[in-house]
């Protein structure tokens, strides 16, 4: 794994975006020993406070608040010309300027001439999420060509099914959409009183699993659990072979 660009992006707001790129940046971490991480988020900077992880935030808004597209081109300067391994948070803020700014300008062509590899990370979430994460999943898959796709199933705000009960998976939406994935990775919903609480804690503290589990701050049994969270997500990270 090497010179590999991760993108989180989904139009949804509070779906999980800023806790998969921690995810994506511990894995790579584990695997390489090195990323470097940049979070794009107007309104919510909550990947730039993960102090272990050295986030640089970079600023796309002007003085009105309004996102400029061509500050992108400073990221991408960074992300086209250094060498590693890179996770880039994105906003709800940003989504729609962030796409359109890469399909405009045939960023993923321009990465692969640059010897990158590139991937977009979108979540779909269950429950009441499930409408919108979808839209911009779909959005995702249908815009963005020569770039890979991995699709992410949150659990925690509910089932990953339709109002009528259908698995997303059986979906059209879903199905117009399979062969352009690179993967899948679930985030399991576990019991809320105690999986859920630790991982509640871990995002508050903005603490990587190692550090949690290298605190006094955890239990021995609510370092267990996020031992077992830790070995599902990133198993099925280190499947993919990016």
């Amino acid at each position: 794994m090497q010179n590999t660009v991760h993108f989180v992006l989904q139009a949804k707001g509070g779906i999980g975006k800023s806790f998969v790129a921690t995810l994506l940046a511990q894995h790579m971490m584990n695997e390489t020993g090195a990323v470097r991480c940049f979070d794009t988020d107007q309104e919510n900077t909550t990947f730039a406070h993960y102090a272990a992880l050295a986030v640089r935030h970079i600023p796309l808004a002007d003085q009105s608040r309004v996102i400029n597209p061509k500050r992108f081109d400073t990221l991408m300067e960074t992300l086209l010309t250094d060498e590693g391994n890179f996770v880039v948070d994105t906003g709800a803020n940003t989504f729609a300027n962030l796409l359109a700014y890469m399909v405009e300008n045939e960023v993923f062509a321009l990465m692969r001439d640059a010897g990158k590899t590139t991937y977009i990370h979108t979540i779909v979430g269950g429950g009441d999420m499930l409408a919108d994460t979808a839209n911009g999943f779909y959005a995702i898959a249908q815009k963005v060509i020569g770039t890979g796709v991995v699709l992410w199933l949150n659990e925690h705000f509910g089932e990953i099914e339709t109002a009528e009960g259908k698995p997303f998976m059986e979906t059209q939406a879903y199905k117009l959409c399979e062969a352009r994935l690179t993967g899948r990775v679930t985030l399991y919903r576990h019991n809320p009183l105690t999986f859920g609480e630790d991982i509640r804690k871990l995002n508050t503290k903005r603490h990587t699993i190692l550090q949690a589990l290298a605190s006094p701050d955890y239990s021995l049994m609510e370092k267990q659990r996020l031992r077992t969270f830790a070995r599902e997500v990133f198993g099925q990270l280190r499947a993919m072979r990016f």
